[in-house]
């Protein structure tokens, strides 16, 4: 059966998505148009476990049982976490004789907004003592100057072998032109060290840029045994529970992979689960008519932002993760330490929210699971912006213990009142939100008011109508299930990998050049299908090319054509989007790189019957600057197609609470989505276009 084409006797999907604090479960019925979703606490000491409670929470009440299943994906943390925390294994880097340095040495920039004065260099993931060198040279342009001396890596496995490494990271000067050196050093090591994992950049990153390059597959070294053995894992408890369905994985460029691709290059995975909201965000919203739309993730631990213009999701390979660059191809989006856990504090009498997050364990104080620090879900608790017991009921919040940390750990060391406080933390958050807002779209050229915001995550609705506020917006799009919509994501997106190829020599574009090294791409790109089991009608490619001005140190991604001067016509308006300005220089092409793409099943969009008009079962106290208030709260489950209503207001369901503000009104798309309007009072129903294939 291909992998992409789904069998005719069932139509049985899941998505799982692990986050820091919860994990989300969606399950899909192709054939009848069902969706059933649930959530429950992440473990962080396993995260299958979580996926495996999830997997059978949502079974349970489809009325399905686990052999049904015919899919089965996931996005997950395993790799950032490790990355993150330092926590994977002990690698070695093995590198080319007279760069042993080259992870120290860097880059002489250091990170945006930090203080050149008092910035200090991280600690490498491999320290120069566990580098390695041995002996060859290869030329920019792919010649051998220096054969390779296999003495010389013989005696760096044993060093390897001496040093007690679990993983070895072979990146040697100039193989992204000529791997030859590399794949015999990467061969030679798995001969001599059983059991210790070896990637070679040449199957990680083969592009020009030694320090990112090498820290590239650093990285991927690092996870790669933590990775592996997560996936083996999971894989055998899914066989457990009677479950054939292959296993696919997110990738941090939008689109999944099965797990032998993961295993290889776990690395990918670094943002698999903010991806796929993304993916998720586009496809609601393209359900809705609306195409240019900046999302925002709100979690537990971290808010996520990106700006779709025209139904695209540009991919950036000048990425991070933590204090590292991470050129892997992936969605360009911003990642700022802004979520429901984040630790509220008073120092020097300065309040300050963030980065630091409570996580799942211990959590807010609201929680009821111990946690002692004030966060952002305690102040929304204060304010009475929350129900008094979340996840369908099955989790009831102490609202005492939200109200002692903000007064003990905020409002008395500010001389404030309780909900004063309360919003003062809230206001934090939501201007540190918007500066990531302000980067992807006023940084880069584009009017946020252009915009239709799109908050999702546990956190991201009740968050919406004032970081649109902020940013001058006037439509908020709330998804059908804000809170899971990293794994509706899942099941929106396509099989996907890139390949990519810098060219010996960058200069003018050569089209004969560039058709051998396209030739050569596409034939990894064919290989990948047939591994993925990719049918050939469902299988799609495009190209794209990486050009710069001569004496520039950065490229500009353009699609590619075989026609010279499209292409560079192409990279000329390019250029000046993002920098308001065109030189009079000469264009030289750096890399090129083959999207490919395996056509998945698309999710069921259930339908919403019409609605007769929303009705509020009871109201809650909310506590506004202008005083406290009695606002209707609707169960989301009631609405149906066409109904609106007007702010303040609380919508519930069962994984997020959306906030909406004096101000504001929503009406209820088929889709089952809700978009907000601010100001406008007359019918907002004209605010959705027709559904798009974007």
């Amino acid at each position: 059966m291909s992998m992409s084409t789904p069998s005719a006797k069932a139509s049985l999907a899941i998505a799982v998505d692990i986050g820091g604090t919860f994990t989300d479960i969606a399950l899909h019925d192709a054939a009848s148009g069902r969706v059933w979703r649930a959530k429950t606490p992440s473990v962080p000491s396993d995260p299958s476990l979580a996926f495996l409670t999830g997997l059978r929470l949502a079974l349970a009440e489809a009325g399905h049982v686990a052999p049904d299943l015919e899919r089965v994906l996931h996005g997950t943390t395993v790799a950032t976490n490790m990355i993150l925390e330092g926590k994977g294994a002990k690698a070695a880097l093995v590198t080319t004789a007279g760069f042993r340095h080259v992870l120290t040495i860097g880059r002489q920039d250091i990170p945006r907004r930090s203080n050149y004065s008092v910035w200090i260099k991280p600690a490498r993931p491999v320290p120069a003592s566990r580098v390695i060198e041995v002996r060859e040279r290869i030329a920019p342009g792919g010649a051998v100057i220096e054969a390779l001396d296999e003495a010389s890596v013989v005696a760096a496995a044993e060093a390897c072998r001496a040093l007690g490494v679990e993983a070895v990271a072979v990146c040697l000067l100039h193989s992204f032109a000529n791997p030859a050196h590399e794949r015999r050093v990467a061969e030679i090591l798995r001969g001599r060290l059983p059991g210790v994992a070896v990637t070679a950049s040449s199957d990680v990153l083969p592009v020009v840029r030694e320090y990112e390059r090498s820290l590239a597959t650093v990285l991927n070294a690092i996870v790669m045994p933590g990775v592996a053995t997560y996936v083996s894992r999971l894989e055998r408890r899914l066989l457990d529970e009677k479950i054939t369905a292959p296993l696919l994985l997110m990738q941090s460029n939008g689109g999944v992979a099965g797990g032998a691709a993961i295993r290889r290059a776990p690395a990918l995975t670094a943002l698999s689960g903010p991806a796929a909201g993304v993916v998720g965000a586009r496809d609601i919203a393209a359900a809705c008519g609306i195409a240019d739309i900046i999302t925002v993730d709100i979690g537990g631990t971290s808010a996520d932002i990106c700006l779709i213009k025209d139904g695209r999701i540009a991919l950036t390979q000048n990425g991070h993760v933590g204090d590292w660059p991470l050129p892997l191809p992936m969605v360009d989006m911003v990642t700022i330490g802004a979520g429901g856990g984040s630790i509220a504090r008073v120092a020097s009498g300065t309040l300050s929210v963030g980065p630091q997050s409570a996580g799942a364990v211990p959590g807010p104080a609201a929680y009821g699971h111990g946690g002692a620090e004030a966060t952002v879900t305690d102040a929304h608790v204060v304010l009475g912006h929350l129900p008094a017991n979340l996840l369908g009921g099955r989790m009831a919040l102490d609202v005492e213990a939200a109200r002692r940390t903000i007064d003990a750990k905020v409002a008395a060391p500010l001389g404030l009142e309780r909900e004063a406080a309360a919003r003062g933390v809230l206001a934090i958050v939501d201007n540190n939100m918007m500066g990531a807002l302000r980067i992807v779209s006023v940084e880069r050229g584009h009017d946020p008011r252009d915009f239709t915001l799109v908050p999702f995550g546990g956190a991201g609705p009740l968050h919406g109508c004032a970081l649109a506020e902020l940013l001058g917006i006037t439509r908020v799009l709330i998804p059908p299930a804000p809170g899971v919509l990293c794994a509706d994501g899942l099941m929106a997106a396509d099989l996907k990998a890139d390949f990519s190829r810098t060219l010996p020599k960058a200069g003018p574009i050569d089209l004969d050049r560039a058709r051998a090294i396209w030739s050569d791409l596409g034939r990894q790109s064919d290989d990948w299908f047939a591994t993925e089991r990719v049918a050939d009608a469902d299988r799609g490619q495009s190209r794209v090319a990486m050009l710069r001005y001569r004496g520039q140190g950065g490229e500009v991604t353009v699609a590619w054509t075989d026609d010279v001067a499209a292409v560079e016509a192409a990279f000329a308006s390019a250029h000046r989007s993002l920098y308001g300005f065109t030189l009079d220089a000469a264009v030289e092409l750096v890399t090129l790189r083959v999207e490919a793409m395996g056509r998945m099943p698309p999710p069921p969009r259930p339908v919403l019957a019409a609605g007769a008009g929303v009705r509020s079962a009871r109201s809650l106290p909310v506590h506004f600057a202008s005083g406290t208030v009695d606002v209707p709260l609707f169960e989301r489950a009631s609405f149906g197609a066409g109904d609106r209503f007007t702010g303040p207001a609380i919508v519930t369901q069962l994984d997020a609470t959306t906030l909406v503000q004096p101000g504001w009104s929503g009406e209820v798309h088929a889709s089952g989505a809700i978009l907000l309007a601010h100001g406008r009072s007359e019918r907002i129903g004209t605010g959705f276009g027709e559904p798009s294939d974007a």
